[in-house]
């Protein structure tokens, strides 16, 4: 079977090779190898370059007219006419098509698919409308339009199956035709400690707080500084190491200025997974996911993989995918964070338990298996 994939990324070549900005699109290969052709459909860059993930050679990748936003619709019109004509041309060389959203192009795609009579597969990552919110605070049209496509999306999945990420979307899917709840776990089996071996990682002096993700307001990164500057009152061993890049870094800096903790805080921009992300799992002590809203983050597989204990808000498919693996909080609260990191601490026998309820979580959700539910999804034929 031909797959042909879609997601709204904006991706970059240099010569002959294909980058994608998020770790994501590994994920993505990786449902592709499982087919017997595969295409790659995206958004090309104009100008040559790289970016954080190189995309295997055999995954064969289509470029689409790039835009800015489709939040600039009047700018975005020419490029997205041709998109559709070079999606049209796609479809002579695929048999199903999984389209990720929701997202404003996928749409007309889905007609497109029917029109050529091939058989079509949704993809939904996030709450659409709580996550454009947030990120355009103010724009009540775009808010609107998120609403609207949202809609879109759900009305399509009574049709047509469709692949979510964690228990909150597939709640909201629930009335799907066919609906998978997936995990986006970029973890490969060789990358899981074997039974029995062990942790060198040692409480015994400075300690290191990981956060990882995107510096947004959905990601609530100023409250890192103030869960920090709690947590150093409690025991000054900690230090924070933030991992993300965003249009919050010079506030989040500030923010750890003012409160007094900015030479124990390093931001070291956007790490990719195979460029040294694993090894600063692998030398952190904890980690801390404080977001408002999430759908399933893959990184909490990540730092179950790399046996570092895990503290993280209890919001959107969160505590499904943590559950007693993790030290749940609520939402919005520093204190709680930081009481929670001091114990990790302090108690061996507390991380030893969340350590091995995350392997235990990890080993049953690897790259290969994810990536094999998820095609063997979109393969199985429906009447």
């Amino acid at each position: 079977m031909r797959l042909g994939v879609y997601t709204d990324y904006s991706y970059r070549r240099e010569d002959d090779v294909v980058y994608a900005p998020r770790a994501f699109a590994v994920f993505l290969a990786g449902v592709a190898a499982c087919f017997d052709e595969a295409v790659l459909v995206g958004r090309l860059e104009p100008e040559p370059g790289t970016s954080h993930y190189r995309l295997p050679p055999e995954l064969r990748f289509v470029p689409l007219p790039h835009y800015p936003s489709l939040t600039r619709p009047l700018v975005s019109v020419p490029a997205v006419l041709r998109s559709l004509r070079r999606f049209w041309r796609v479809l002579d060389e695929v048999d199903v098509v999984w389209l990720l959203g929701p997202q404003g192009l996928a749409l007309p795609f889905v007609g497109l698919a029917l029109l050529r009579g091939r058989r079509v597969a949704l993809g939904v990552r996030q709450d659409l409308p709580r996550y454009v919110r947030s990120r355009h605070p103010g724009r009540h049209w775009i808010h609107v339009a998120a609403l609207l496509i949202e809609g879109a999306f759900r009305a399509l999945a009574r049709r047509y199956p469709v692949v979510v990420v964690g228990p909150e979307l597939g709640r909201r899917y629930r009335r799907a035709r066919a609906c998978l709840v997936a995990v986006i776990s970029l973890v490969r089996e060789a990358d899981l400690p074997q039974p029995g071996e062990a942790d060198e990682r040692s409480y015994a002096g400075e300690l290191l707080a990981l956060s990882v993700g995107r510096l947004e307001s959905e990601k609530n990164p100023l409250m890192l500084a103030d869960v920090l500057a709690r947590l150093r009152e409690r025991d000054p061993r900690w230090r924070l190491v933030v991992c993300g890049e965003g249009p919050m870094r010079a506030q989040l800096e500030q923010r750890l200025a003012a409160l007094g903790v900015a030479d124990h805080a390093e931001l070291l921009g956007y790490v990719p997974l195979d460029g040294g992300l694993l090894e600063v799992y692998r030398r952190s002590h904890a980690l801390l996911h404080v977001s408002w809203t999430e759908g399933l983050p893959q990184i909490l597989y990540e730092a179950f993989a790399a046996r570092l204990p895990v503290v993280a808000t209890a919001v959107g498919g969160v505590p499904a995918a943590a559950g007693d693996s993790s030290l749940l909080v609520a939402p919005g609260d520093p204190e709680a964070p930081a009481v929670a990191l001091a114990r990790i601490g302090a108690d061996a026998e507390l991380r030893s338990a969340l350590v091995e309820s995350g392997l235990e979580r990890v080993r049953r959700s690897t790259r290969e298996a994810e990536c094999r539910r998820v095609a063997e999804f979109i393969a199985e034929p429906r009447p």
